[in-house]
């Protein structure tokens, strides 16, 4: 039994088991416009992986013979390079689910991008977007120079179209993340430093925002030493907190690689850890044993039950 597992005993939320599939996270590709340092997928520019047409056809069947899935969260990379993209968002909106799509703004500047936020509008569409801070030199110190004008550019544009805005329906949330290897802070407190700073300097707004600690794999992970890693898992023990595991996004959550094979979270996929019964990929998709599976967990799963919790979707408690 490993050291989270028998935090979870402690506690009497063990084992870890999955309460249903309402979302299905869909990973369609690892190439990227940027090469972010705290990146645990390390996407690039370089990067060629990418979900094909088959595999999100069969995904678009799981969603027809599926109506307990009620929402379609779009990743990658940055999904908007999937040349399919479109194809799929529209056609997961057309099925009747949520979607939601996870950007980094800046991709919204480069050429033959500057319609999309038109079509997210046109669609619908949920936004997380990545703003790791409300700064200048935070953002480029993470993403590279240039990265956030492009970015407060982008939420500019969006703001037009009216996402952010109160009573459009267009949600536009945003994303923290610490510069390394560290907890984020009270999301309530961060949440109105980012709304008071970027409106006053630049006139954005935003629905909420999401803080969410980094997970030392990927580019982090590599650039740790022993000691920084061992110290920062030690810290998010010590920091575990029971109220958040009832909450965790694995429980209700189904992540897809872009080869259409099935993790608990992202963080998995990179781990190459499949989830724990027979259903691993597409073409075995069983609603009934992914809804009551074991969660696969080790020590990593400290980074989204330090706290006030940390997931996708924000803090848990």
């Amino acid at each position: 039994m490993n050291s989270f597992d028998e935090k979870l005993q402690e506690h009497g939320h063990y084992p870890l088991t999955a309460s249903g599939v309402k979302t299905l996270q869909v990973n369609i590709g690892y190439k990227c416009n940027l090469a972010c340092t705290h990146c645990h997928v390390e996407a690039s520019p370089a990067r060629q992986e990418a979900m094909s047409l088959p595999v999100m056809a069969k995904l678009l069947d799981i969603l027809k013979e599926n109506d307990d899935i009620e929402t379609v969260d779009i990743t990658g990379g940055a999904p908007e390079m999937n040349r399919h993209f479109k194809y799929f968002v529209k056609s997961c909106a057309d099925a009747g689910r949520e979607v939601i799509v996870r950007t980094n703004l800046a991709i919204y500047m480069e050429s033959g991008m500057e319609d999309i936020p038109e079509f997210l509008a046109e669609q619908r569409v949920k936004l997380v977007a990545s703003l790791p801070c409300y700064s200048e030199a935070g953002v480029d110190g993470q993403r590279g120079k240039g990265t956030f004008k492009k970015a407060i550019e982008a939420l500019k544009k969006l703001n037009l179209l009216g996402y952010g805005r109160e009573g459009t329906g267009l949600i536009l949330d945003l994303m923290f993340n610490p510069a390394s290897a560290a907890v984020a802070p009270a999301q309530g407190a961060l949440e109105q430093a980012y709304r008071d700073n970027l409106f006053k300097e630049h006139g954005i707004v935003f629905n909420n925002l999401i803080a969410l600690s980094n997970m030392p794999l990927g580019r982090l992970g590599n650039k740790l030493t022993e000691d920084e890693n061992i110290a920062y898992m030690q810290s998010l023990q010590e920091k575990f907190n029971p109220a958040t595991v009832p909450a965790v996004m694995c429980r209700t959550l189904i992540n897809v690689s872009p080869e259409g094979k099935f993790f608990d979270c992202d963080f998995w996929q990179m781990l190459v850890l499949p989830v724990n019964n027979g259903s691993t990929n597409i073409d075995e998709f069983d609603y009934e044993a992914l809804s009551s599976r074991k969660i696969v967990t080790n020590r990593l799963c400290f980074m989204c039950t330090a706290g006030s919790g940390a997931s996708c979707g924000g803090a848990l408690t």
